[in-house]
């Protein structure tokens, strides 16, 4: 059975990291540390899932979501921020949207994140 591909992107390399590590068992995870090449990546990989850290210098989260909306080759594609600047608890009471798009806190427990993945793609 394939599995599904989820791309992150962060500019710190050790969260992608550590985030690789736990999500890998169960999808391919592709990874980028620039923000600019998530559009490129997108059009050429067409993952099941966006994940994207909002707080990144030269292009932030929000810049990213809007470039991947922009395209037609990549619109209908998934996506969620993953944030630090959020608790796991303050996530849950927003009901896991930032700004109109689903959240993951990188404080969740990486059970939390999986089930999140799995309620956005199945």
């Amino acid at each position: 059975m394939t599995k599904k591909k989820i791309l992150m992107v962060d500019d710190d390399p050790a969260v992608t990291d550590y985030m690789r590590l736990k999500l890998e068992k169960d999808y391919e995870v592709l990874v980028t540390n620039a923000p600019s090449r998530v559009l490129q990546i997108a059009r050429q990989q067409q993952p099941a899932l966006i994940l994207c850290d909002i707080d990144m210098p030269d292009m932030d989260g929000g810049d990213v979501c809007r470039a991947l909306s922009d395209d037609r080759e990549t619109r209908h594609i998934p996506f969620a921020y993953l944030t630090s600047i959020v608790s796991a608890d303050e996530a849950q009471a927003m009901e896991n949207k930032f700004g109109g798009q689903h959240g993951i806190s990188k404080h969740a427990s990486i059970e939390e994140s999986l089930a999140r993945i799995k309620a956005i793609i199945g």
